[in-house]
């Protein structure tokens, strides 16, 4: 502890010294080292036992449920792996991502009529079953779709009918349209599928997902690249800053302390993934390609991922969505194939204990406008790729005609609910039980969709 002195110091005429401010790691290290000073004292004081006087003395005045979680340290919860039957990647295509032009119902008589200068020609897509083709764009995951590995769900939605981007987003990643469940969907699913490493969840690449939100120890970053000590010092003196940052929390029941321990124990994984060196894949350029890479290093390099949150922006075309020949779908489509396809390449064996789901928060309506794009609508498309899934064309599909589109204003109808999707594939791949998917999804009795074997 430090005092501060009351004696009048004498006048002189003599320059103060001056002193050079603590570094801040310097200042950590010795709050460290206080900080075992202090658990030493208490650890003497409780020796023979807890009563008023000993609990009082030992500085913590606080309810018996605390003190009791002051004797497990914060790292427990993160630091032993867990099991997992494997790793779901989440992909939010934001913006309102146009599913009749990913997958596209080819063989319907109204879609030519509906999107005459955007339909993508019959002959040009890439097959599926039951009358569908994905765009053309999508040939860089002809081989997984030849393997019966990518599945898609037309006319998918949330049950709110809203066309706000923020609305929609909110009740998609929050699971249903309830506004007193504010925690994500996805940090549901890890309440109930238990501890496991630090790096069990993880949002890359950006901020942290809404559904995520929550107290379950989800960790968000740029890059893998990006997790170190910021600051200046050479490699032993972040060493031991990092050290004292760990002496400091260790032990102490706190939200803050359980963030310091969790980020050391990225720190440490990071490094260790960086001892082992990168990938030989060839990924393409950009920041989703490069937000996979590093999921794929932290899925090989056996960090034990159960979650992993990816976006990608820029599906908004209410301009210029163009043909196969030119213009932003054809762009975006082919963007995503690539460093899809680079993934799943990269993962190897891997990919038969890894499934990704791709989500946007509403699709687009049947009818271009006027400006060569089309505007917000309600049912979109969802694909399902990696293990343990069928592939194909699945859910409920009743086509293009008026009396179809007549109901909802001229969208395409959701009529596959986003959480019969959702449920499946968490219960097949992370292996959810029917309670757990009452507790992830409230409310909600899921129906089978067929998408996971």
């Amino acid at each position: 502890m430090t005092t501060r002195s009351t004696t009048t110091p004498p006048t002189t005429t003599t320059p103060p010294t001056t002193t050079r401010p603590a570094h801040r790691g310097t200042v950590l290290q010795a709050a460290a080292a206080q900080q075992q000073v202090d658990v030493k004292e208490r650890e003497r004081l409780w020796s023979k036992g807890f009563n008023r006087r000993r609990f009082l003395a030992g500085g913590l005045g606080v309810g018996v449920a605390a003190l009791g979680s002051q004797l497990t340290t914060a790292r427990v919860a993160y630091a032993a792996p867990g099991t997992t039957t494997g790793t779901l990647v989440v992909i939010f295509l934001r913006g309102g991502m146009d599913g009749l032009s990913l997958l596209v119902p080819g063989a319907d008589p109204d879609l030519p009529t509906l999107r005459p200068g955007i339909a993508v020609p019959p002959s040009q897509l890439i097959a599926l079953d039951r009358g569908f083709g994905l765009h053309p764009s999508m040939a860089p995951l002809t081989s997984l779709i030849s393997a019966g590995k990518i599945a898609a769900v037309p006319a998918i939605s949330t049950p709110d009918l809203s066309r706000s981007h923020f609305q929609a987003q909110d009740c998609l990643e929050r699971g249903g349209l309830t506004t007193t469940d504010q925690t994500g969907w996805l940090d549901r699913v890890l309440s109930v599928s238990g501890p496991g490493t630090t790096f069990r969840s993880v949002a890359v690449g950006g901020l942290m997902p809404r559904s995520l939100a929550g107290v379950d120890g989800a960790i968000s970053f740029g890059s893998l690249a990006d997790l170190r000590i910021k600051g200046g010092g050479n490699a032993s003196f972040l060493a031991d800053t990092s050290t004292a940052i760990q002496t400091l929390y260790t032990g102490v029941a706190d939200p803050i302390a359980a963030q310091a321990m969790l980020g050391i124990d990225a720190l440490a994984t990071a490094a260790g993934l960086a001892a082992a060196g990168g990938t030989t894949a060839a990924y393409p350029q950009g920041a989703f390609a490069g937000a996979l890479k590093d999921v794929a290093r932290l899925i090989k390099g056996g960090s034990g991922v159960r979650i992993a949150c990816l976006d990608v922006g820029g599906w908004d075309m209410h301009t210029g969505l163009g043909t196969v020949a030119s213009g932003d779908m054809t762009s975006q489509v082919g963007d995503l194939a690539a460093a899809l396809a680079a993934f799943a390449g990269d993962l190897g064996p891997l990919l038969d204990t890894t499934t990704i789901v791709t989500m946007s928060e509403f699709g687009r309506r049947a009818q271009q406008n006027a400006s060569g794009g089309v505007d917000h609508g309600h049912g979109g498309v969802s694909l399902v790729m990696g293990g343990g899934v069928t592939g194909g064309v699945k859910g409920r599909w009743d086509g293009l005609s008026a009396s179809v589109l007549a109901p909802s204003g001229g969208d395409v109808p959701g009529s596959n609910d986003y959480r019969d999707l959702l449920s499946e594939v968490v219960s097949k791949r992370l292996g959810l039980s029917a309670g757990d998917l009452q507790t992830v999804f409230p409310g909600w009795q899921p129906t089978s969709l067929g998408v996971m074997a």
